[in-house]
């Protein structure tokens, strides 16, 4: 039991945490929920009932994130079914589980990797010339995809189906367990994430964070840690598992508990 006391910092939204914290439990870690994105259903939801309607006229369709998947499905299936001619390319173990939860199934996914590159790497995505895809996001974030896809010929379209805010929560509890040195990991998913937890956390938490190991499933993240000037950054294989698996060979091999 190499994580049996340890408080982990679990940055995930609100209400997509559970899964891992749970995990923590069960191995006797102690999952301190600290969410550093907010999840905010959109104020027009006009252009995503208009993409429903639509639908039938694109080849390929793709949904960067579970979020994305949960707020657009939840708008289009109670209108019309899925077309069953629509393939879906997703990312990562649990968007395939959410599409199936939805009866989407027929699921253009990487099998190892969970990023844009991973994707445009799938022979699915390498040959698209004339082909018109639909991309299902939230406000804002990267344009690799998109902008690659479009370079290889096919016609693009995004449809913003959720929004990111920063939510507003007092970092004290993270406080006291720094200064109590009890606060032993901090996992963050997301480069957005990461730079929201910093500012979040002020001054204080910032001096105790660049000490502090932090758990990244990418080396994106694991880029922007070094930028901010943290010492002890961790790059994991992707998703819950991967994060699991780091903080377990970290704290069971290398750092005798405290």
């Amino acid at each position: 039991m190499s994580l049996a006391g340890r408080h982990v910092v679990v940055t995930r939204p609100a209400g997509q945490a559970a899964h891992f914290a749970n995990a923590l439990r069960d191995r006797g870690a102690i999952p301190v929920l600290y969410p550093v994105l907010e999840i905010r259903t959109l104020e027009d939801v006009a252009p995503v009932l208009d993409a429903a309607i639509r639908l039938d006229s694109f080849d390929l369709a793709v949904f960067v994130s579970p979020n994305a998947i949960e707020y657009a499905l939840a708008l289009i299936l109670p209108r019309r079914a899925w077309p069953s001619a629509l393939r879906v390319v997703a990312l990562g173990k649990s968007s395939e589980r959410e599409l199936a939860r939805h009866g989407i199934h027929d699921i253009i996914s990487p099998p190892l990797r969970f990023d844009s590159e991973a994707l445009l790497e799938l022979p699915e995505l390498i040959d698209v010339a004339g082909k018109r895809v639909i991309i299902f996001r939230g406000d804002g974030g990267r344009e690799l995809l998109g902008d690659t896809l479009k370079a290889r010929g096919a016609s693009i379209e995004y449809v913003t189906c959720y929004r990111r805010g920063r939510p507003q929560l007092d970092p004290a509890a993270l406080l006291k367990l720094w200064e109590q040195g009890r606060l032993d990991a901090v996992t963050l998913t997301s480069s957005e994430g990461l730079r929201n937890f910093h500012d979040m956390i002020g001054r204080l938490g910032q001096a105790w964070l660049k000490k502090t190991p932090v758990f990244v499933p990418h080396v994106r993240i694991a880029e922007q840690a070094q930028t901010l000037g943290l010492d002890k950054v961790i790059p994991t294989d992707p998703g819950d598992d991967g994060l699991m698996a780091g903080l377990r060979a970290y704290f069971g091999s290398n750092h005798a508990p405290r």
